[in-house]
């Protein structure tokens, strides 16, 4: 069984004339229930729904103190590579941009891993250009004698691989997954992904099952909004994550909301994501999930950052580098986009614990 089945169930409704048939009165009924359906979820993300967003985020703020406590755990993305075999439009690693390519070496990755040490965090995600070659499994495992030196959880953002070789990466200590299918309409995938690997739309849609069956203990999903019609990609995606906490009961499922940002190259979203858009889907999705992580991450400005604390985010990342060896030399290449919140690991600690929210740094130990 894959998700590719449900997603074929729904892909070619029509959303927007859905969309315009919910009413005030379907919002209210939803918003008195303590749980919700695909179909509750969906009027959520209704239009009429944004006249709800203040219901909504009560209801949304109970549910995750209910569920996580007053509690937001932190991380950082180490990039490792941005070596690329794929032609995307909308990525600055893409195979067809000319730029000073680079992979970090165990001694430049002990030293990354030793300056995120510093700052206090334990839980990083290792990120890479999709590259069988450069970024290899037997790469990874040597890079994670280092990296387990320093840190209790880690996770990846890689290629898509086959199951057999997360199987070995978790054996190695990799706990966490996190890919985004970037856009659940198959269409404008094919038309985004030019050429490489990455053009497999199922293959990609299957990774986080295969990650699942490998035993990594968490598995994060997003869609990049802007690609699509936002309330539509926000639909697929918390079906996808209900479907995923349905049918692997051992991994924690978690959702990610980022929005396209500048990058290298000439490419333009689709449509545009507001911040009032943003807040409905995490809301819609808070309600619908309410045992799902939620991660926002520095792509978002401070400001919008520090206002959605308290509405059912439960991962934040901070002091953020999007450049491979960008921790010890910040300027040596390209970034894969640009993040909007700069602000270092201390100021956020600070910013929640001001706001009555406990900062965590460290909640899982490798063994």
């Amino acid at each position: 069984m894959s998700f590719y089945e449900k997603f074929s169930e729904v892909k070619n409704l029509p959303f927007e004339d859905l969309f315009q048939a919910v009413s005030s009165r379907d919002v209210e009924k939803v918003l008195q229930k303590e749980r919700l359906t695909e179909d509750d979820y969906f009027i959520l993300l209704s239009p009429i729904a944004e006249e709800y967003l203040e219901e909504m985020a009560q209801k949304a703020h109970r549910l995750t103190i209910q569920h996580f406590g007053k509690t937001m755990q932190l991380y950082l993305p180490l990039y490792l590579s941005d070596y690329c075999v794929n032609i995307c439009k909308y990525c600055s690693f893409s195979f067809n941009n000319d730029f000073p390519r680079r992979r970090l070496t165990m001694s430049e990755i002990d030293k990354e891993s030793q300056i995120i040490a510093e700052m206090g965090i334990k839980h990083i995600i290792l990120l890479s250009g999709e590259s069988k070659q450069h970024s290899s499994v037997d790469y990874l495992k040597e890079s994670l004698e280092i990296l387990k030196k320093y840190f209790s959880s880690i996770s990846i953002e890689i290629q898509p691989l086959d199951q057999v070789e997360y199987e070995e990466l978790f054996k190695q200590g990799i706990d966490g997954l996190t890919v985004y299918q970037e856009v659940y309409n198959e269409e404008i995938y094919r038309d985004i992904h030019v050429a490489g690997p990455k053009k497999d739309f199922i293959y990609r849609l299957d990774t986080p099952e295969r990650g699942a069956r490998a035993g990594i203990r968490s598995i994060n999903i997003g869609a990049l909004l802007g690609m699509d019609a936002w309330r539509k990609e926000s639909f697929i995606t918390g079906l996808h994550a209900s479907y995923l906490q349905n049918n692997y009961l051992e991994s924690e499922v978690g959702v990610s909301f980022p929005r396209m940002r500048p990058h290298a190259g000439s490419f333009q979203p689709k449509v545009n994501v507001s911040d009032k858009n943003l807040v409905q889907a995490l809301l819609a999705t808070r309600l619908f999930l309410p045992r799902a992580g939620i991660n926002i991450s520095t792509r978002e400005t401070p400001e919008f950052r520090d206002h959605i604390i308290p509405l059912g985010v439960t991962k934040m990342s901070a002091a953020s580098s999007t450049v491979v060896g960008g921790y010890s030399e910040p300027d040596v290449t390209q970034s894969q986009f640009e993040i909007s919140d700069d602000r270092s690991v201390d100021e956020i600690k600070t910013l929640l614990r001001r706001k009555g929210y406990q900062p965590v740094v460290k909640d899982w130990q490798l063994i």
